[in-house]
């Protein structure tokens, strides 16, 4: 048995970004990192994702700040991990190179110690930039391998491509199953994969939206990956992650030495409780789910039998556990799964933000509607795993489809960026009719690495009064008016 898998916290980064659409102040974040920095866990995901855009855009505050303060309360940054959207950095579109050398080498220097470097369509030409810069800095990169499902993403795709993010230089390679979408009778056979032809350390990630993910780590410490994401309830379970204070059990159980301090997380957990009632307006299943967990809620009984039946290694014993998990979860009060996303393929960051912009516009009533339509659209797309961006971006061309009442009557930009390749190349080819019917004759899809086309933009002035420092000039640069906003209010010029 393993005794080598260690626990990765994502409270306070993905934690809220999945249930509470990224609303967490750095004030909120600093009532809990204090406790848990000493907790054992392996690394804590604090930075990155959508973070950076949150910050300036709903929150009032500097991105860079916040970095600084995780870095000083954690003693360094190596502890530190931050998701980075490959070519697009922290935004939404591909970014000029000398702009993602200049970002990462910020980032880096500035607290980020772990950069978990991902594309949206697992292209490894919009990694190249971003894992050299992160080497060169200093920092420990971690490629990851955007998880879907689609006739063209077959076992032998992702380890082809996490075998071509080690030769790229990836440091460890983690399996960022961003939907909940990784089968577990799949999970088996991936981690058997990736575990023979890899030289580097494996991350599973994977969110608990349809009901799967615990037993996919379960599987995950069994098969001996090296790091496992977690939370801490209540930002855990549902279209959050697995619940520390249940996987903790499992390794208990299964001989691993965990190293947590398990006080200081059920500490931390009363003081998000709290944090949860502050933000209960932006988190869809606020009053509905969720009570106080310990590690002796958890039924060891059932603990047991779900890693006896792990441990048979077949497609039968591990379908025998699903249901067993998913009571154990319902039984301590975490959201219900939703077997609909295998089917839309929704992450659950994208879930949360949809709710609240339908809510916001008056039209929940087409959420289903929606939901139906994603993967028409995704496979229309060439079968794009969805991860922001292309998640939002496939989000947002469904519901155009579905509000407007015609199939691309209204054809968002970003989405004919996605025809024409300007985000890197598609998995499949995209839908020729659609391509015909959206794209004019002189549009034409790119041959070369999409970044290539892009011209560079650090060297040029910018007379700026807003732009202070050179942190500010690549807010500017990545977003744009929301950066312009908010610095202009920074600085009282506005």
């Amino acid at each position: 048995m393993s005794t080598k898998s260690q626990f990765v916290d994502l409270t306070l980064r993905d934690g809220h970004q999945s249930l509470a659409a990224t609303r967490m102040t750095t004030e909120q974040a600093m009532r809990v990192l204090p406790i848990i920095k000493d907790a054992g866990f392996a690394a804590f995901e604090l930075w990155g994702g959508a973070t950076l855009d949150s910050c300036i855009r709903f929150l009032d505050e500097d991105p860079w700040d916040r970095l600084a303060t995780f870095k000083e309360t954690l003693g360094g940054g190596e502890k530190i991990r931050a998701l980075l959207r490959g070519q697009n950095l922290f935004g939404y579109q591909p970014s000029a190179d000398d702009l993602v050398i200049s970002f990462v080498k910020e980032a880096v220097i500035t607290g980020v110690g772990i950069m978990r470097i991902f594309d949206a369509l697992n292209d490894w030409r919009n990694l190249q930039t971003s894992i050299l810069t992160t080497k060169a800095y200093g920092g420990t990169v971690e490629g990851a391998i955007s998880y879907t499902t689609s006739p063209v993403h077959t076992t032998q795709y992702f380890v082809d491509f996490a075998k071509k993010l080690e030769d790229e230089g990836a440091d460890q390679i983690a399996v960022k199953d961003m939907a909940g979408l990784l089968y577990p009778t799949d999970a088996l056979d991936l981690f058997k994969g990736l575990k023979e032809n890899l030289s580097v350390p494996i991350v599973l990630h994977s969110h608990t939206t349809t009901g799967v993910a615990c037993l996919n780590e379960v599987i995950g410490m069994h098969l001996g990956l090296d790091y496992i994401d977690t939370a801490i309830t209540p930002f855990a379970g549902g279209t959050s992650h697995p619940p520390i204070e249940v996987m903790a059990v499992f390794a208990e159980e299964m001989g691993i030495d965990h190293g947590l301090d398990k006080a200081a997380i059920l500490k931390a957990q009363a003081e998000l409780f709290t944090i949860f009632d502050e933000l209960k307006d932006v988190i869809p299943v606020y009053g509905k789910f969720y009570q106080p967990v310990t590690f002796d809620d958890v039924d060891r009984r059932q603990v047991n039998a779900i890693i006896e039946l792990v441990a048979k290694e077949t497609p039968e014993a591990i379908e025998q556990a699903i249901p067993l998990m998913r009571e154990l979860l319902m039984g301590l009060k975490y959201p219900t799964y939703d077997d609909k996303i295998f089917e839309a393929q929704v992450p659950g960051g994208m879930l949360s933000n949809l709710y609240n912009q339908l809510k916001g516009m008056g039209q929940l009533d087409q959420m289903d509607a929606i939901l139906e339509e994603i993967p028409r659209v995704r496979a229309d797309a060439g079968y794009v795993p969805l991860v922001t961006p292309t998640s939002q971006i496939v989000g947002s061309q469904a519901a155009f489809n579905v509000i407007m009442g015609e199939r691309y009557k209204t054809v968002s930009d970003p989405f004919k960026m996605i025809l024409k390749g300007e985000f890197g190349r598609t998995p499949a080819p995209v839908n020729p009719d659609i391509v015909a019917k959206v794209l004019t004759g002189t549009e034409k899809p790119l041959k070369y690495r999409a970044a290539s086309y892009l011209t560079p933009v650090m060297e040029d002035e910018y007379d700026k009064p807003f732009v202070k420092t050179h942190k500010d000039l690549l807010l500017y640069l990545l977003f744009g008016q929301s950066a312009e906003n908010f610095l202009n209010k920074k600085y009282g010029l506005s």
